[in-house]
């Protein structure tokens, strides 16, 4: 009994050393410290076990250190066009983009993204016009082929993937393959061998240090990019798998994926460049290879490439949505698997819908991950009340991460409307500068709207009092989940 007594007490002693850490030490965010303190609170030992795990700051000092000279050419282009947009001397395609002359300034300073013009853009919405192009392109690659996927599988499309790498790699393309250690979980080592012996890489991005221990499992890589010979890209929300196909218990799978021609390649290769030497111990030397030169459009497509992670504070993607959503004066459709924004966030939305602004927001009406659904749920009555129409996705599972404002701009990334991807996920969006890609990208939220129910003020709130109880309870968590 004594013994018992004795590890009670050094339980309760854990518990209120990290809840001073917590509170005193490590400066976080109000709302992520309550819900940590209420982990501890009511799973003590257990708690403190999960906040090792789960909820340790990633130290940021040894994170994408380039070497003396990498990517000089780069930050010279990126000054050169800090200082044309300070004198009002960047000239842009579309008129209609003079009034966000600001936010490409922003992502600018912010981030280093610099906005090229010269880019041909093609959007897909499912997965397997998707993946038959890209396989396609693959099928032509003659210098390298580079991925970065958050999620991997050991199915039918990740095999014929696989099978094509390994092809291209005996050809002499080198192949490249970065896939992250907790959305690829569970994929087993032999599924690499063939692509290694071929020649080519593959590795894992923030691999567990020890067996089933991962003390920077809540750090993912989400980025979902392919770059073929420097010259083509693609980037959204499809994953490697057969679920991206349809073929899962989800059913039909509505995402949004670009496939680019342009200079704004060069954006998401530099970003490959940094993840994979991040995670590789064979690193790539910068070389015109991989930035070679290109055909663009005399007037084409205006992009920014802007990606943001827990290795900086400026959380570059969210503010480029708050600035689109401040900058709205019509409307805003917005679309997104998850909802669980911050207090800015939320303030935006709803400050845009009282000030005359059409909301719309579309998110799934069938969960993939039930607490971050319910914590979904919790925060769309705030959404009803002020005015923004909420539509729930009930063709299959809708996946798509785009927002598009006032027929003017839009953006298609990999980042969601969560404080996860905002704060601790490695996450990377496309933010489009066309009135034509705007056009496109509305139209398909206009299609997607058959295939919705509306969801109203009335009957959110006649809902059942088990739904309030379980939404109330993971929203509490929403700052971690």
């Amino acid at each position: 009994m004594l013994l018992f007594e004795q590890i009670v007490a050094l339980i309760s002693l854990g518990n209120v050393v990290l809840a001073s850490v917590l509170i005193f030490l490590e400066r976080r965010n109000i709302a992520a410290t309550w819900a940590w303190l209420m982990v501890l609170l009511f799973l003590p030992g257990i708690g403190f076990l999960i906040y090792l795990v789960f909820g340790q700051k990633l130290s940021k000092k040894k994170l994408y250190r380039l070497k003396q000279g990498e990517f000089s050419h780069f930050r010279t282009a990126v000054d050169k066009q800090k200082q044309l947009l300070e004198s009002g001397n960047l000239i842009v395609n579309d008129a209609a983009m003079e009034r966000y002359r600001d936010m490409i300034y922003m992502n600018v300073v912010s981030d280093g993204a610099y906005y090229t013009q010269d880019n041909k853009v093609r959007i897909f919405s499912e997965g397997n016009s998707l993946f038959d192009d890209m396989l396609q392109q693959m099928e032509q690659a003659r210098e390298h082929i580079h991925l970065l996927y958050y999620t991997i599988r050991n199915d039918e499309l990740g095999s014929e993937l696989m099978n094509l790498l390994v092809k291209k790699a005996l050809q002499g393309v080198k192949v490249r393959l970065l896939y992250d250690a907790v959305g690829s979980a569970g994929i087993p080592a032999r599924f690499f061998r063939p692509l290694l012996a071929a020649g080519g890489d593959a590795v894992s991005f923030f691999p567990a240090s020890f067996s089933f221990i991962n003390v920077r499992v809540n750090f993912r890589n989400h980025r979902k990019l392919t770059i073929i010979d420097g010259k083509i890209g693609y980037i959204g929300g499809f994953n490697i798998g057969d679920e991206y196909l349809g073929k899962k218990k989800l059913g039909f799978w509505r995402d949004t994926h670009l496939r680019m021609e342009g200079k704004a390649v060069y954006m998401l290769q530099a970003r490959f460049f940094l993840d994979w030497n991040l995670s590789s111990p064979n690193r790539m030397a910068e070389s015109l290879t991989y930035f070679p030169e290109v055909d663009g459009l005399d007037k084409g497509i205006g992009i920014q490439i802007v990606s943001s992670g827990p290795n900086s504070e400026k959380q570059q993607i969210k503010h480029a949505y708050l600035k689109m959503i401040y900058k709205a004066r019509k409307k805003i459709y917005l679309q997104t698997p998850y909802f669980i924004p911050d207090d800015s966030m939320l303030t935006a939305l709803k400050m845009a819908v009282m000030s005359g602004v059409d909301v719309r927001v579309m998110m799934p009406g069938k969960p993939d991950h039930l607490m971050v659904f319910w914590a979904t749920q919790s925060y769309l009555g705030e959404l009803l009340k002020s005015g923004v129409r909420c539509y729930l996705y009930e063709k299959g599972f809708m996946h798509a991460k785009t927002i598009v404002v006032d027929t003017e701009i839009s953006c298609v990334g990999t980042a969601n409307i969560d404080i996860r991807s905002f704060k601790l996920n490695f996450e990377t969006n496309a933010y489009l500068f066309d009135t034509r890609m705007a056009e496109k990208l509305e139209e398909l939220f206009i299609a997607d709207l058959d295939d919705c129910r509306e969801l109203t003020i009335e009957e959110y709130m006649n809902r059942p009092m088990r739904s309030r109880i379980r939404e109330s309870l993971a929203r509490l968590l929403s700052p971690i989940l």
